[in-house]
């Protein structure tokens, strides 16, 4: 992993370090890396945020699934819930809340530096949101799905973003409420420290590594401000095995919890042994 909120002066993000939401032109910076070991198999590219709360109870609640599920009355009078993101300049907010306005919107490309030439690797955005989510959770206004710009119309953009949800993506399936990128920030996480999954990078065959061993360049184009709030963002590239990716966070917590309980199941073992059949003997009073 490698962080790119560009706190420390010597870093190459500095300079994007307080930028706003609608900067223009947008701030990029270049981040160069060197890869150690290949990376074997496919590989998920991630991107974390810190010190960022989605799990605040009032954030959790700013939504309205029956609009995201594409219910065209929740689309042009969302929830109440959504308050203060549910009307703007007098029209309604699609999507609506406080969850959709803070979306991610960093954008990272992945370079392969060979004898300086830099070789962009192939990023996919599909196949990175649940299943169930794409398919059944999120649904686009019904209508004609090649039109997402007339299903839209009478509604306006989250106050944060710089384009309305229909122009997500250039692809029909991938766009309004069924972007894939928009469907993974809406999964709220439990912890003020999480990852989301960005991109796949798929094996191509068997004879090479997905990865290389060897030299790199992550190009950010920098619009997602955290400075302000001390937050920190990082770009995470990991691989899984048979026995699934790596997740410090359940390990520790299963030691933890099975040594607590394990202490306790000792605890009152020698407490039953040792107190249990004091009053066997005595006589049960009438």
């Amino acid at each position: 992993q490698y962080h790119y909120t560009g706190t420390d002066s010597s870093s190459p993000c500095n300079k994007c370090l307080n930028v706003s939401w609608n900067s223009t032109p947008p701030c990029t910076c270049t981040i160069d890396f060197i890869l150690d070991h290949p990376f074997e198999t496919n590989v998920f590219m991630y991107y974390g945020l810190s010190n960022f709360y989605q799990n605040h109870r009032r954030y959790v609640k700013s939504r309205d699934d029956s609009q995201l599920n594409g219910d065209n009355s929740s689309l042009f009078n969302p929830s109440k819930e959504c308050e203060p993101y549910r009307t703007s300049e007098g029209k309604p907010i699609a999507p609506c809340g406080a969850i959709a306005n803070s979306m991610f919107n960093d954008t990272l490309a992945l370079f392969h530096v060979i004898n300086e030439t830099r070789i962009p690797i192939t990023l996919n955005k599909k196949g990175i949101a649940w299943w169930t989510d794409k398919n059944v959770k999120f649904r686009n206004p019904s209508g004609n799905a090649n039109n997402l710009t007339a299903l839209f119309q009478g509604t306006t953009k989250p106050v944060n973003w710089p384009k309305p949800v229909y122009m997500l993506d250039s692809e029909s399936d991938n766009n309004g409420f069924i972007n894939e990128d928009f469907i993974v920030w809406m999964r709220t996480a439990a912890l003020p420290t999480f990852r989301k999954l960005y991109r796949l990078i798929e094996r191509k065959n068997n004879l090479q590594p997905t990865l290389q061993a060897g030299k790199y360049s992550l190009e950010i184009t920098y619009n997602y401000p955290v400075y302000s709030f001390d937050g920190r963002k990082r770009m995470i590239l990991s691989t899984i095995s048979w026995m699934g990716g790596k997740n410090p966070f359940l390990g520790i917590a299963y030691i933890t919890v099975g040594s607590i309980c394990f202490f306790l199941g000792v605890v009152l073992l020698v407490i039953h042994h040792k107190y249990g059949n004091r009053n066997n003997s005595a006589d049960i009073p009438n």
